[in-house]
């Protein structure tokens, strides 16, 4: 599954190069084809090529989905350990605004602040990031606090380490395995998030190659030429598969590990 995943990856990255044609350059004497052998995935009501729209589609959704989950774990572990270490009303107070925050559900939180910052992939992003890092913390204050009394933490601490030493190296390190599974697994979800945003048009704005903004551009022409939305739609349940199944293997392996 690794292997698929960091094809996938590449893949992404590197659309550009593997797309047959520009994603925004329209053509109105091609519009609404049919997959051919000139165009494998059809072309939409401007005459571009559903393929190369996906393609270019994946590589904004993934580098930006990436980015987000990554500073939303940076910020969510550093939170969430300091808490587990600490315990106390640092811990108390922190824990309860995450509580605050759980209560409310994601996708109806994301299109509130979307709504109120406006559109735009920026806004979105921060949007989902404002929830998303709450359960890194968690994560992490729960694996803190667990290790903090091992007898290695007591023998740092006896030996003059700095607290800033015992989470770095001691702590760190035994939090890292879990949250990087969570990471994986969040990938295609936040993905997916993001597409949703951008159907509503809270995200990405035409013409962008984005999967939701394709999505949605679609819905006037689910009879006459579905295949506008079919294989967006696709594009999104297949990444979303493997992420899914590329968290779940990393899981697995630590497992084995263990």
């Amino acid at each position: 599954m690794a292997a698929v995943t960091v094809i996938y990856v590449l893949l992404a990255l590197n659309a550009g190069r593997f797309a047959p044609y520009d994603p925004v350059e329209a053509d109105p004497a091609s519009s609404l084809q049919a997959p051919s052998g000139a165009h494998l995935f059809g072309t939409d009501k401007l005459g571009r090529d559903v393929l190369s729209r996906i393609l270019c589609g994946a590589g904004t959704s993934f580098t930006m989905s990436f980015l987000m989950i990554l500073f939303v774990a940076v910020t969510g572990t550093s939170i969430g350990m300091v808490c587990g270490y600490f315990g106390g009303h640092v811990d108390t107070v922190i824990m309860r605004f995450v509580d605050i925050l759980l209560a409310f559900p994601d996708t109806v939180f994301a299109i509130a602040v979307a709504g109120m910052l406006g559109a735009g992939v920026i806004n979105a992003v921060i949007a989902l990031g404002l929830l998303s890092w709450t359960g890194f913390a968690r994560m992490a204050r729960s694996l803190t606090a667990s290790i903090r009394e091992k007898n290695y933490i007591e023998q740092a601490r006896f030996n003059g380490a700095s607290t800033a030493r015992i989470l770095v190296l001691y702590i760190l390190p035994n939090v890292v395995p879990q949250i990087i599974v969570m990471a994986a697994m969040r990938v295609g979800g936040t993905m997916l998030s993001l597409a949703s945003l951008s159907y509503l048009g809270l995200a990405s704005q035409p013409p962008a190659p984005e999967w939701g903004v394709m999505v949605s551009e679609s819905r006037a022409y689910m009879q006459t030429a579905p295949w506008m939305m079919i294989f967006p739609g696709l594009a999104l349940f297949v990444t979303v598969v493997i992420f899914n199944l590329f968290g779940d293997s990393i899981r697995d392996y630590l497992d084995i590990r263990k």
